[in-house]
């Protein structure tokens, strides 16, 4: 079971470590983190992505609340959420996979960002299901390097 937190912390120098030792202390399992600044300078949100049973999922929660860096901590899993994940992966190609290449990004909503004459790289922004599928449709390729971000959320949003 996975479960997304979004963590509102005090921007300062090692917060982001006090909050990693904690997950490696009690070896909990991280499978994503991204962090950044909020329109508030003194603020930044966390997005973690951890999974586990729901007693570690909870546990994770109350050691995040238990931390004097952190503001606020909200939890929602993916259903919950509008999620999304950038990847940028670079591959060799000739004239013979060219084309599917280029029909897979048109598919998938990919982008070739950059192009030289046997490298091209290619960006995609989707859920973490559809990258991994795009990726999973490259693997036919030679495929030079991939870079990912983490998993970025917020919950969706409802009626009020």
């Amino acid at each position: 079971m996975k479960r997304i937190y979004s963590v509102f912390v005090e921007n300062r120098s090692g917060v982001l470590t006090k909050v990693a030792g904690l997950f490696w202390r009690r070896c909990f399992n991280i499978d994503s983190l991204v962090v950044g600044e909020t329109d508030n300078h003194d603020v930044s949100h966390m997005i973690i992505v951890s999974s586990g049973d729901e007693r570690t999922l909870e546990q994770i929660e109350k050691q995040l609340n238990k931390k004097i860096d952190v503001i606020k901590v909200n939890t929602f899993d993916a259903a919950q959420a509008v999620t999304r994940e950038l990847m940028l992966v670079k591959v060799k190609y000739n004239r013979s996979n060219r084309k599917d290449i280029m029909e897979n990004c048109e598919i998938m909503n990919a982008q070739i960002v950059d192009l030289s004459g046997n490298l091209m790289t290619i960006q995609i922004c989707d859920t973490p299901e559809r990258v991994q599928i795009f990726l999973d449709t490259l693997k036919g390729i030679s495929i030079v390097e991939i870079t990912r971000t983490g998993t970025i959320a917020v919950p969706k949003c409802r009626e009020q």
